[in-house]
């Protein structure tokens, strides 16, 4: 299951709305996910989502706000990317009571026009403001973020949250609504519809925690724990395979330039400490200079060995 439908079932299964949230919750919901239409016969109102643990959620919700003769039906309506979505439909006798008291729906002229934007009257307080949130984020959430199964596991996906929609009046009301928290999102045109995203970690955890998926924050923080812990292992094997590297290329310039002396003038003709170092790297061509410096007879400081290592190879370079 993806981190984006775990933290939406979460925030069903541990949230009850109030009377002061009700209408706050499902208007970020029919915003989000809503399909509102309108006929000779009155308005149909339905809301669409691969979620079928919403179903039970919104049926108690609904009816505890327009009484008990109230009943919704689902169906497997369709199928996208091999994922079921869910019709939840609003009965006739309800629905343009509840366009109206979430917001969705006002007079104009004297008839009733749908309201693109976020209906400022609903959200009083910040109580019901994170109710929005909550329906507008199990709605129209999803998440490119893949938690690792195991410790060890690398995963290739960054931290991304968005909101999309076709409504920008709804995501970009969303994000000021967002703004007044702390959380600052960017909004988007991509073919066709409208994206508000999140692409900081700490920010994702900020919205999550806010909407009341604690389990899913918790779970993001231990992935970003595991993922730096992982880099930091990375950072330092390439640091070491660098400095291994490094002491290669260092030691075949140096039996290089041993070799040429050895070949031209000989050994014999060196200083007995230059003789001493040249033999010892010719005897440990893979050490590095401490350890070289641990195995040498001569009382010599680590820059006092490289210093006399690299007088052999201006020797030889003087003789080539």
């Amino acid at each position: 299951m993806s981190f984006s439908k775990t933290s939406k079932i979460e925030i069903i299964n541990s949230h009850l709305e109030t009377a002061d949230t009700a209408f706050a919750f499902l208007s970020g919901l029919l915003h989000s996910c809503g399909q509102l239409e309108k006929n000779s016969k009155g308005f149909r109102v339905s809301i669409i989502s691969d979620l079928k643990e919403l179903f039970p959620f919104v049926n108690e919700l609904v009816k505890s706000l327009y009484g008990n003769e109230l009943a919704l039906n689902i169906e497997n309506d369709y199928v996208i990317n091999k994922t079921p979505y869910y019709r939840i439909e609003i009965p006739s006798s309800c629905a343009q009571s509840l366009l109206v008291d979430c917001g969705l729906l006002g007079l104009v002229d004297g008839d009733y026009q749908f309201i693109s934007g976020v209906e400022p009257n609903i959200l009083p307080n910040d109580e019901t403001k994170i109710a929005f949130l909550r329906g507008a984020y199990i709605g129209c959430g999803t998440s490119s973020i893949r938690l690792s199964e195991r410790e060890e596991e690398k995963t290739t996906s960054g931290y991304h949250l968005e909101l999309s929609s076709h409504n920008y009046d709804f995501l970009s009301d969303t994000s000021s609504i967002l703004s007044e928290f702390g959380i600052f999102s960017r909004l988007v045109e991509r073919k066709n519809n409208f994206v508000l995203y999140l692409k900081e970690a700490e920010s994702i955890k900020d919205l999550l925690a806010l909407v009341g998926a604690n389990e899913s924050v918790l779970a993001l923080s231990n992935e970003m724990i595991r993922r730096e812990k992982r880099n930091q292992i990375n950072r330092e094997v390439n640091c070491i395979n660098a400095n291994i590297s490094k002491t290669v290329d260092a030691s075949i310039k140096q039996i290089d330039a041993i070799n040429t002396i050895i070949s031209t003038i000989g050994l014999e003709s060196l200083e007995e400490t230059l003789q001493e170092v040249a033999m010892l790297r010719l005897a440990n061509p893979e050490e590095s200079l401490e350890e070289l410096k641990s195995l040498s007879s001569i009382n010599l400081s680590k820059s006092g060995l490289n210093h006399r290592l690299n007088k052999l190879i201006k020797i030889a370079q003087e003789l080539k």
